[in-house]
């Protein structure tokens, strides 16, 4: 290991360009220290920051006063930050690690981009690849957990890599470096020491590559899973077809698939739905009850053949609006465009043939009319029946689906349904040759 390795792995995976000033993360421990004694010989432009976390006292203030001296040697920035970590993770209710580890990123991530760097790089490398795989093995995972640690995520940057520890010790070694020592590196309580100290050198001792063909095993595993990655990108493109505002997906096309779950957790997991959600359709998809699903952003409903995906928006199920007295013409625009007519020529007057366009008698109207969406238990009389109709049950002679179900508006007069926007307006509303005046609704949203 030495500073031409760095620059040629650098290189081959264009990690960064020799221009491009870095931000380097050293705590004063020997992987981040050698990495910056590395930039250092390499003539990398760089700058170091460290955070002082506050959880090991008197040597958590060693360790920012070792890190400085070592920014002073090397003649670069230096930034620091001391938290008060055991009270954010306290008041957050989260592990202390996992406080740290956001502390940290979003510090560095502040210096980035207030100081111009390209890009933060940490100190992980071969071993960490290791470790972390197992963790998320022993924890359970997806394909995603198994990909390993990325050289480069966003403006984080990984150089380090292609090293081992034992590469890193002996370049340490060889070069007379100092570096601190985090005793509570060696303590077992944590899952990923235990790993390291225990299982990884039990694992070892069964195979003394183990280290090094896990990783090359994990590089495979990466790299089929871009390929993958791909075509299911490619797949879920020719799956879903868009009409508005709404995606449809034909459920024959998605069970001709097989194995079907991969192709559904890629076709639904972008829109937020979970492991179970997802299992939970493909449970129904042969089935012929409807089904409704929701993530924190979209909507997902089963309809005969196909899955309909919706972007959620405000509430309205629960709203209702109010429809005021007028003398001639009112028009609202929201949340359905509605205009509204009243004739006193009843003699001349033609009752439009559209289903946009409804005509009442005015003197059997309530005022002020309510305009709100279905409820359970509704029914009216459907025009040219003399009795009364559940609205679910005139929804399924219609064939409505679950989207034109939601979608349906209802003008009512007092707890009457007079019309459904667009489809049917009550028996008892119509206007009969006894009508005196009568009130003519437009809808552009039928």
């Amino acid at each position: 290991m030495n500073p031409r390795s760095l620059i040629k792995f650098i290189q081959s995976k264009g990690i960064f360009s020799g221009e491009d000033h870095i931000l380097l993360a050293v705590s004063g421990g020997i992987d981040s220290t050698v990495m910056a004694h590395l930039f250092n010989q390499a003539k990398y432009r760089f700058a170091i920051a460290h955070c002082n976390f506050c959880l090991r006292g008197k040597e958590s203030d060693e360790d920012e006063d070792f890190v400085k001296r070592l920014a002073k040697q090397l003649k670069v920035p230096f930034f620091t930050e001391k938290f008060d970590t055991s009270s954010i993770a306290s008041q957050q209710g989260t592990s202390i690690q996992m406080a740290a580890r956001d502390l940290r990123y979003s510090w560095f991530e502040k210096i980035r981009r207030d100081h111009g760097f390209a890009y933060v790089a940490t100190a992980h490398h071969q071993d960490d690849q290791a470790e972390t795989f197992l963790i998320n093995l022993i924890r359970g995972t997806g394909i995603a957990g198994l990909h390993g640690i990325p050289v480069k995520n966003g403006a984080v940057i990984r150089p380090l890599m292609f090293a081992f520890r034992k590469d890193i010790e002996e370049y340490a070694t060889h070069h007379q470096i100092n570096y601190r020592t985090d005793h509570t590196n060696n303590e077992t309580k944590y899952l990923r020491n235990k790993i390291r100290h225990e299982l990884i050198p039990l694992l070892c001792n069964i195979n003394p590559e183990f280290t090094r063909g896990l990783t090359a095993s994990i590089s495979r595993i990466s790299a089929f899973e871009q390929v993958g990655n791909q075509v299911m990108k490619t797949w879920c493109r020719d799956a879903i077809t868009t009409d508005g505002k709404d995606q449809f997906i034909d459920i024959q096309h998605l069970l001709k698939s097989e194995p079907v779950e991969p192709y559904a957790w890629a076709l639904l997991s972008p829109y937020g739905f979970n492991e179970t959600q997802v299992a939970n359709i493909l449970g129904c998809l042969d089935k012929e009850t409807s089904k409704t699903i929701f993530s924190a952003t979209h909507r997902l409903m089963k309809d005969r053949q196909r899955l309909i995906l919706s972007l959620l928006e405000p509430k309205t199920q629960d709203k209702s609006f109010k429809i005021g007295l007028f003398a001639k013409k009112k028009r609202m625009s929201k949340p359905v465009r509605l205009d509204f007519e009243r004739i006193s020529d009843v003699i001349n007057y033609k009752i439009p043939v559209s289903s946009n366009i409804a005509s009442f008698d005015a003197g059997k109207l309530q005022f002020p009319l309510t305009l709100r969406k279905w409820q359970h238990g509704d029914a009216f009389f459907p025009f040219g029946m003399k009795k009364k109709k559940k609205v679910s049950d005139f929804f399924i002679d219609q064939k409505f689906s679950l989207k034109e179900k939601e979608q349906a508006w209802f003008l009512c007069s007092g707890n009457d349904i007079m019309w459904i926007i667009g489809h049917r307006i009550d028996h008892r509303y119509r206007v009969t040759s006894a009508t005196r005046e009568v009130v003519c609704v437009v809808t552009s949203d039928g």
